[in-house]
């Protein structure tokens, strides 16, 4: 097992992580469950070992460099999780985490639920998976999630300005809301500062790196989430992503 995970093992040691023998157990069970739904639903379309290990386990845990997620049990919002990016890497490598795994398409959620189960990721009820698009739960009315979380995070879904929308209203203040670009952003940044003032929030840092071995660039941009979202955001389901703040 471990030699079959060297180059990851690797990877996730230049983050200063070590991962036991039953982390990669479920990592290699994630994998194994991902390829085999990938064959009657499209939830990825990188499927070789070494890739799906580099591009996606060790892309959605990068962000640990320059947020500690250890450091107590914060509760975490994945919008868009698609097929558990980066929820997933992140509750195995941070059980301490209480996520919850936000997307609008079902059979998805059907997947995610069945690695929960396999990876026996749900100790104490610290993961569950729920249904609807990012607008639907931070409305501002009795039973809403809105302002529940000390963090929210999302990987490739829009751009900064319609992201913020989606993620911002879901924080508490004093929180954190966590953006895994896939390419140098500053120009998305600049465009989004009014979006994320609006919303309660205000850039913290907005880090370039290269994935471990690889030319390929990332982006994790960091808010934190200074005041309440007026209640006017977010706004009804289509808008943030057809009219960007």
């Amino acid at each position: 097992m471990r030699t079959k995970y060297k180059n990851m093992i690797d990877d996730f040691s230049s983050y200063g992580i070590e991962l036991s023998d039953r982390q990669l157990e479920q990592f290699n069970a994630y994998y194994e469950l991902l390829i085999k739904w990938n064959e009657v639903m499209n939830l990825t379309a990188i499927t070789d070992f070494d890739d799906v290990c580099k591009l996606h386990f060790v892309d959605s845990i990068s962000a640990c460099q320059y947020f500690d997620f250890s450091s107590k049990d914060y509760s975490l919002i994945d919008i868009g999780t698609g097929a558990g990016f980066p929820g997933i890497p992140l509750k195995i490598v941070f059980p301490n985490l209480h996520i919850t795994l936000l997307d609008s398409l079902n059979k998805r959620l059907n997947f995610l639920n069945e690695v929960i189960d396999t990876l026996e990721l749900n100790e104490k009820g610290s993961i569950k998976t729920l249904h609807g698009r990012a607008e639907d739960y931070s409305q501002p009315k009795e039973g809403s999630l809105r302002e529940t979380f000390d963090i929210a995070v999302s990987r490739a879904v829009a751009n900064m300005s319609t992201l913020s929308e989606y993620c911002l209203p879901y924080v508490k203040v004093g929180g954190s809301f966590i953006a895994y670009k896939s390419e140098k952003a500053s120009e998305e940044l600049e465009n989004a500062k009014g979006a994320i003032h609006l919303l309660g929030g205000k850039l913290l840092s907005s880090d370039e790196f290269l994935l471990p071995g690889t030319d390929v660039c990332r982006t994790i941009c960091i808010v934190n989430k200074k005041e309440n979202t007026s209640k006017k955001y977010p706004r009804k389901a289509g808008t943030p992503s057809k009219q960007p703040l």
